[in-house]
């Protein structure tokens, strides 16, 4: 997961295939020149893995950064009210918008699963976004949880 950077930097385009942005998920042995691990090549596909992971991680999982995540399971076993929708997404955007500041959250969409076996102790979230550099890069993420 990414830490805040303030400095500037060029916003990569995307042209150089020989340019890695991150690590891609899942993992697994590099094949070619990018290093040990497989990388990403697209800035959209390691801004997707950096959000999936971001929605995955539990608050005070992560080593020295106690304040990654979000502790989604929490309102798993919850009663899901329009409270309770309201404070997901509420969660959800504010840790967005702290460690991934460079995203733009266009839509979000969250509902329990109620088809499940398990009954409606399943949470889908589906993140709709663009980078704020890009906006044409629209593009979604879905999280079950």
């Amino acid at each position: 997961m990414p830490i805040i950077d303030h400095s500037k930097k060029v916003f990569i385009n995307d042209r150089d295939e020989n340019t890695f942005i991150g690590i891609d998920l899942p993992f697994r042995k590099s094949s070619g020149q990018e290093g040990y691990f497989a990388s990403s090549t697209f800035t959209i596909d390691a801004v997707k893995n950096n959000i999936r992971n971001l929605l995955k991680t539990k608050k005070g999982e992560r080593l020295m950064q106690p304040n990654l995540g979000l502790n989604l399971d929490k309102f798993l076993f919850e009663n899901f009210t329009d409270d309770t929708l309201l404070a997901i997404q509420n969660e959800i955007l504010n840790t967005i918008n702290t460690w991934l500041p460079f995203v733009e959250v266009k839509d979000l969409n969250i509902e329990m699963d109620e088809l499940s076996d398990l009954g409606k102790n399943r949470l889908n979230v589906k993140v709709i976004f663009n980078i704020t550099r890009d906006p044409n890069t629209l593009d979604s993420v879905n999280v079950t949880i």
